[in-house]
C-alpha cells in the first residue's frame, strides 16, 4: 500500500515523512533506525516532557527570549497534548539513542507543527520550543517528574487502599485464631487479624520508603542544559522552571543543586526502583500467603476461601484458581525485573551524561503503574470479600501438639516434647495426652492451652 508522504529537513538533510504525521525529518529518521520492540515511551512520560515544554515556553517568554504569540501557541500545544490529543504522533521506539534525545525532538517538532498552525507564523521545534533546553536536561527532569507524579496520584493512593482493606478484614475477623506456621510446619497460634496485620505493614512500610524517596525525585536537572553548565539558558531560567512545575503538579520541584550530578546520574531513579522492589516483594508474600490459604479445598489447608471469579481449567470442571493472588506474584516478578535493568541503566553514565534514558523511564513508569494496579485487585478482588472456613481452622488447633510450648515453664522443654511427640502419633488432641502425661490438672491444661489466650500481643493500637 502507497504511503503519502512529504520532504522534511534537518542539519543532516532530506527525508520523506508520512504526509498526515505531525513530526518531522528527526522523528522519521529515529523510527527507521530503532525498528527494535514496538514498544514506545508511555503516555506519562510524554506529557511530562509536554509539561516541560510548556512551562519553558512561558519562563522564555517572561525572561524577554522568545516572543509572546510564539510562546502562546507552544503553550497551547503542549496542553493538548496533555490533554492526550495527538498520542499516536509520537512513535519513537523505547530503545532508541540513550540519551532519549529522539524522544525529545519528536516532542518538539509536533508542538511546533501545532503551534505553527495555530499561530499562523513559523515555529522552531529547535530554536522556540527547545529554547532554553537540551535532551540531556529535559529526559532527565521528565523521568523525575513523570515517576514523582505517578507514585503520587496512583501508587501511594493504591496502597493505601490495599492497607486499608487488609486492616479492615482483619478487625472483622478478629475472633478467628488459627495455627500459625513457620517453615511451612505448624506453629503456636496466631489471630487471623495478626496475620493480616503483618500484610498491612508491610505494606505501610513501603509507602513510608516511597515518601522518604521522593526528595530526591523532586530534585530536577532542567537547567542544565549539554553537559551542567547551563550554556544557552538564562541564568534564572532553572529556578523559574522548577517553580513553575511545582505550581502545576503541585509537587514541590526545585533545581538539583548540581546539574552536574542530574545529568550524569539517575541515582534517584534506582533508588525509587529499589523501593518498588521491595514493595513487589511484600505483594508477592501476601500473595503467596493468600494461595496457600486458599489451597485444596480439600487437600490443602483449606483455611479461606478467596472470591470465584472465572473457571480454573479447561479440563476439569469446577475447579477454580487464585487468580488474583497468581497474577500479583507475576506483577512482583515484572518489577523484580525490571529493578534489575534500572540497576544496571543507572550504571551507564559516562562522564557528564547518563545514556540509558528511556530504559530507565519506560521500566521506572511500568512499576509504578503495574504496583498500583494489582494493589487494587488484591484489595477489592481477593482480600475484602474472602471467607475463612473456621470449621477447618478449629479442627487443626485443637490437633496442634505445638501448644505443649505453653507447658513448658511447668514441665520443661524435654516433658513437653515427649507429650507432643505422643500427642504426633495418637492424633489425640494435646490437653487429653498432656492430662496423662504429666498430672496436672485439666481445668489448668484448659486454661494454659487455651489457643486464645496464647495469641495475646504482637499488634499496637
Amino acid at each position: 500500500m502507497t504511503v503519502n508522504t512529504r520532504i522534511e529537513r534537518d542539519s543532516m538533510g532530506e527525508m520523506q515523512v508520512p504526509a498526515d504525521a505531525l513530526y518531522g525529518a528527526q522523528t522519521q529518521r529515529a523510527v527507521q533506525n530503532f525498528p527494535i520492540s514496538g514498544l514506545r515511551l508511555p503516555d506519562r512520560f510524554i506529557r511530562a516532557v509536554a509539561l516541560i515544554k510548556q512551562t519553558a515556553a512561558a519562563v522564555n517568554v517572561r525572561l524577554g527570549l522568545l516572543d509572546g504569540s510564539i510562546g502562546a501557541a507552544i503553550e497551547a500545544a503542549a496542553q493538548a497534548v496533555l490533554d492526550g490529543e495527538y498520542a499516536d504522533q509520537f512513535p519513537v521506539d523505547v530503545y532508541q539513542t540513550g540519551s532519549g534525545t529522539s524522544t525529545n525532538m519528536n516532542v518538539n517538532e509536533v508542538l511546533a507543527a501545532i503551534a505553527s498552525r495555530n499561530a499562523g507564523q513559523a515555529v522552531s521545534a529547535n530554536d522556540h520550543v527547545n529554547m532554553s533546553q537540551s535532551s540531556n536536561d529535559v529526559i532527565p527532569t521528565a523521568i523525575h517528574v513523570s515517576a514523582a507524579l505517578a507514585i503520587n496520584e496512583i501508587l501511594i493512593p493504591a496502597l493505601e487502599h490495599l492497607s486499608a482493606t487488609v486492616r479492615a478484614k482483619g478487625q472483622a475477623e478478629s475472633h478467628v485464631v488459627k495455627t500459625g506456621r513457620t517453615h511451612l510446619m505448624d506453629a503456636m497460634p496466631i489471630r487471623l487479624e495478626q496475620e493480616l496485620q503483618g500484610w498491612a505493614a508491610q505494606i505501610d512500610s513501603g509507602v513510608e520508603r516511597l515518601r522518604a524517596s521522593l526528595p530526591r525525585l523532586y530534585r530536577i536537572a532542567q537547567g542544565g542544559t549539554a553537559v551542567g553548565t547551563g550554556i544557552n539558558a538564562h541564568p534564572e531560567f532553572a529556578g523559574r522552571v522548577a517553580e513553575a512545575l511545582a505550581d502545576a503538579t503541585g509537587l514541590p520541584f526545585v533545581p538539583n543543586p548540581s546539574f552536574f550530578e542530574g545529568l550524569s546520574s539517575q541515582d534517584a531513579a534506582v533508588e525509587v526502583s529499589g523501593q518498588l522492589k521491595t514493595i513487589a516483594v511484600g505483594i508477592m508474600k501476601i500473595a503467596n500467603d493468600l494461595r496457600w490459604m486458599n489451597s485444596g479445598p480439600l487437600a490443602g489447608l483449606g483455611e479461606i476461601e478467596l472470591p470465584a471469579l472465572q473457571p480454573g481449567s479447561s479440563i476439569m470442571p469446577g475447579k477454580v484458581n487464585p487468580v488474583i493472588p497468581e497474577a500479583a506474584c507475576m506483577v512482583a516478578a515484572q518489577v523484580i525485573g525490571n529493578d534489575a535493568t534500572i540497576t544496571v541503566a543507572g550504571q551507564a553514565g559516562s562522564f557528564q551524561l547518563n545514556v540509558m534514558l528511556p530504559v530507565i523511564a519506560h521500566n521506572l513508569l511500568a512499576s509504578i503503574e503495574l504496583l498500583a494496579n494489582v494493589a487494587r485487585l488484591l484489595a477489592d478482588k481477593a482480600i475484602a470479600d474472602f471467607r475463612v472456613r473456621e470449621d477447618n481452622l478449629k479442627r487443626a488447633l485443637s490437633l496442634n501438639p505445638i501448644l505443649v510450648t505453653a507447658l513448658n515453664p511447668m514441665i520443661g522443654y524435654l516433658k513437653a516434647a515427649e507429650v507432643a511427640k505422643a500427642a504426633y502419633r495418637s492424633g489425640r488432641p494435646i490437653v487429653d495426652v498432656a492430662e496423662e502425661m504429666t498430672g496436672l490438672a485439666r481445668a489448668q491444661l484448659l486454661a494454659v492451652l487455651d489457643p486464645a489466650q496464647l495469641t495475646r500481643g504482637g499488634i499496637s493500637d
